[in-house]
């Protein structure tokens, strides 16, 4: 029988992915191959180009591991394994047994068409597939590309930490309080902050981190425990020495972390003794490498406990926001494999509450993901491709998860769906799947009749619709059953702010700006508006040479009028000339319309009311990695500002120790990881807390500064007032004189930088006629040294600005001259600042 719901749930994970569909209305996970819940997210390439995927995969992946040890240093592996975490970068997999690179959603969709291929009793076209809350929106956009590749027609997103609670809530008693799902996965970590209302939830608030899960906890063995042990008993030297040689040596060790995390989580010691001769290489004296380490809970919790650490900080502080402390949650959910570790939850119950271990860490966000996907229909479009149309079709428009005993279902016959006969009278009958309630025979027709169910209070409820005709004859129909979950689907919520930068129009500084009705935590999906943003220059029709840029960011919490480098660039939205129907002039309004759907794509919509026109664009979401030597250079400057911060007398400052060993890590893992996509992924995102850090102490201790800089440059503008204002500009200087006494008082740094930029702007504004009059002389004696697109032109230009000059020039009469001679300059010869970016 054709599917109305989606029915089917992929949890597509780092390390381990599973599916789920719902079966007599409950979520049943399909086994694998190997009759397992999960199957480990990883593919090999064989020699003779056959996919395998799965534990087949994950076994060569440790034997190509180890080859790589004693292989030349151009040694290509054919197996791969954690590419979710590189999911939205350019990263590329060359495989030499498939003589081509591979990305990671294509290595993703061979692990989805795997899953897929776990039904074998029909062909499965639409499906939700969970993402982590904290996955970024170009990663939500390949994770759809490997869908589509995988050949599924209809897709659907779903945050991981939403999934868990739609599972956990099912079953569990509690339905009321706060709950806090902590997914820690073999990749990413996701905190989400619930509050349920008797089984209504509502998710409040997430954090996360993209880089942080078990990866982070095997690499962790391997620097803390195996390592050493290698080096206090062989020599070498020259590994540490070359890092690719150490990356190697790091990655075929790996394999014995992670099998040592998975026994520590259930036992109390371990013993890593691979068999003699499995480990190939030989150290800088020419000795085999043998490994014997026995590994007990202690030395696991000095190693991985401060991994740990990061993740419990993140939900504290997510408690914290929202003004909660862990004894107010009334249930603390594991969710992801590395959760049964028993260092963690001590540390979870020593530092938060006790966890709730009854829903299954490894299983729960599938089988979340198909109770949700037995709530989403099926696509128009794929429905129309599975209908039995010799059936008589119908439309049963039932709610599909709720917390009532009653519902009102319409149920009515689409007539023009059905190509078979329809009898002139047609009676349907809803029947409970316990037998225990149904609706008798009711007759419905092409209007629709509604049909007022009861259902079993807890449980999902699973209803069979049959029909007769007047005689009592059985009658084939499309769709004949429905069910009802006992729990309200929560809408998911925006994990970030999100907005686009614009240039400020007092202050002409480049800052993020989140759009309204687009802040983090808002419900999905989402509309969110910003008019009246203004134009830097003119748009010429049919030039794509001028164009207007929306730089798409995400931003994190308090991301508010930040710096770019602390926000994800999402995409670049270019509007040129040659999309626009006519002239659109300097200082033109723009207004923004962005939509945000349910699995979170973005489209944009531009009006322009001088023109009376506007443009949509879907937004396709840039993929790009990290320059090595930028990322360097942002470490330095991060550590430079820490010295600083010590010279200004902050040496004892706890806050400031702890931010400099976190640099000291960040710093460490950049060296380890400096030829690694998905390590300067992991060392940005922690860079950016840290940087934070160093602004908030930067506050704390900038004000004697600032306080200089505002006296300094508010005698500067009152001096300039004296000479160049009037009654108009005297009234704002004497307002800023009252706010500056309020600010001095308050020794508010933050308010103190706004105050600062509005005099400087109101500065800049005053003396602009000044700063025209100087760019024509300047040009004007400098002729010859600038690159004109036409010299006669700018000659022209230059003689009539200097002639405004010397008969008492005004700034309308002097801008348009400086504005015109900027266009006739190249590129990089034009002043300073994009003028393609909105002022608002």
């Amino acid at each position: 029988m054709a599917r109305t719901k989606i029915d089917y749930g992929i949890d597509l994970g780092t390390t381990n992915s599973a599916i789920s569909r719902m079966e007599n209305g409950e979520a049943t996970i399909k086994k694998t191959d190997t009759l397992k819940d999960t199957m480990p997210s990883c593919v090999y390439i064989n020699k003779k180009k056959a996919i395998q995927v799965g534990d087949s995969a994950y076994n060569a992946l440790k034997s190509d591991k180890l080859r790589a040890m004693k292989a030349s240093s151009n040694f290509q592996s054919n197996a791969f394994i954690e590419f979710k975490r590189t999911m939205g970068t350019d990263k590329k997999y060359p495989s030499s047994n498939f003589e081509k690179d591979l990305t990671s959603e294509e290595l993703s969709a061979e692990v989805l068409k795997t899953l897929k291929s776990f039904v074998k009793d029909e062909n499965v076209n639409s499906i939700v597939i969970t993402v982590p809350a904290a996955f970024k929106n170009n990663q939500k956009e390949v994770t759809r590309e490997a869908a589509k590749l995988a050949g599924f027609n209809h897709i659907e997103l779903l945050q991981e930490p939403v999934a868990a609670s739609m599972a956990y809530g099912l079953d569990s008693n509690k339905k009321d309080g706060f709950w806090l799902v902590f997914d820690f996965g073999g990749g990413t970590f996701d905190a989400a902050l619930l509050k349920v209302e008797e089984g209504i939830m509502k998710v409040i608030d997430t954090e996360g981190d993209n880089y942080l899960g078990g990866k982070n906890l095997d690499y962790a063995i391997v620097d803390e425990i195996i390592l050493p042990y290698i080096q206090e008993n062989f020599v070498i030297d020259s590994i540490l020495a070359d890092d690719t040689k150490k990356q190697i040596l790091r990655n075929a060790m790996k394999e014995y972390a992670e099998e040592t995390k998975i026994a520590l989580s259930f036992k109390d010691e371990h013993n890593i003794l691979p068999p003699l001769g499995e480990i190939p290489g030989e150290d800088d004296e020419g000795e085999e490498f043998e490994l014997d380490i026995t590994v007990t809970q202690n030395d696991i919790s000095k190693a991985v406990s401060p991994v740990f650490q990061k993740a419990i900080d993140v939900s504290l502080s997510l408690l914290e926001r929202n003004n909660l402390k862990g004894s107010s949650l009334d249930s603390l959910i594991l969710v992801g494999g590395p959760t049964f570790s028993p260092v963690l939850r001590k540390m979870l119950e020593e530092q938060i509450c006790k966890p709730d271990t009854s829903a299954d860490p490894m299983t729960v966000v599938s089988k979340g993901a198909a109770l949700y996907a037995s709530t989403v229909d099926v696509s128009e479009e794929v429905r129309e491709q599975t209908r039995d149309k010799t059936k008589i079709q119908l439309e049963i428009a039932n709610e599909s998860s709720t917390v009532e005993t009653e519902e009102f279902v319409p149920i009515k016959i689409l007539a023009d769906k059905t190509e078979g006969e329809i009898p002139e009278k047609v009676f349907a009958e809803v029947t409970r799947g316990d037998k225990a309630w149904s609706s008798g025979k009711v007759e419905i027709n092409t209007i629709g009749e509604v049909f007022e169910i009861s259902l079993n209070e807890g449980v999902t409820n699973q209803f069979s619709v049959t029909l007769y005709d007047d005689k009592g004859n059985l009658l084939e129909c499309e769709p004949d059953s429905f069910s009802i979950i006992p729990v309200k689907v929560p809408p998911a919520t925006l994990p970030y702010n999100v907005g686009i930068e614009l240039k400020d129009k007092t202050t002409g500084k480049v800052r993020f700006k989140t759009i309204k009705g687009l802040e983090k935590n808002q419900s999905i999906p989402a509309i969110g508006t910003r008019n009246g943003l203004k134009t830097q220059k003119q748009i010429r029709p049919g030039m794509d040479s001028d164009f207007i840029k929306i730089p798409v960011y995400e931003g994190e919490h308090a991301s508010e009028g930040t710096r770019a480098i602390y926000n994800e660039h999402v995409t670049d939205i270019k509007i040129s000339g040659a999309d626009l129907p006519s002239l659109l002039p300097e200082n033109s309004d723009v207004d923004l319309t962005i939509n945000i759907d349910r699995s979170e794509k973005i489209t944009v919509t531009a009006y322009f009311p001088y023109l009376d026109y506007s443009t949509d664009i879907e937004v396709d979401s840039t993929q790009t990695s990290i320059e090595t030597s930028w990322l360097e250079n942002e470490i330095k400057k991060a550590k430079g500002s820490i010295a600083e911060l010590k010279e200004d007398g902050n040496s004892d400052n706890g806050q400031l120790a702890k931010v400099e060993a976190e640099l000291e890590q960040i710093e460490k893992s950049f060296e380890n990881n400096k030829n690694d996509v998905d390590g300067k992924q992991e060392v940005l995102t922690n860079l950016r807390k840290s940087l934070k850090t160093i602004d908030e102490l930067n506050d704390t201790t900038e004000w004697p500064k600032l306080e200089e800089t505002l006296k300094e440059e508010f005698y500067r503008l009152e001096k300039v007032n004296n000479d160049l204002g009037n009654e108009k500009t005297t009234q704002v200087v004497n307002q800023f004189r009252s706010q500056l006494d309020e600010v001095i008082r308050a020794k508010d740094v933050k308010l103190g930088n706004v105050l600062l930029e509005e005099i400087e702007g109101f500065f800049i504004k005053l003396t602009f006629i000044y700063q025209l009059i100087g760019f024509i002389r300047s040009h004007n004696e400098n002729f010859g040294s600038f690159h004109w697109k036409d010299s006669g032109r700018a000659r022209t230009l230059l003689n009539k600005g200097l002639q405004i000059i010397g008969e008492n020039p005004t700034v309308d009469e002097l801008h348009p001259v400086v504005i015109s001679l900027i266009d006739l300059l190249p590129n990089d010869e034009r002043p300073s600042g994009d003028d393609s970016v909105l002022v608002g």
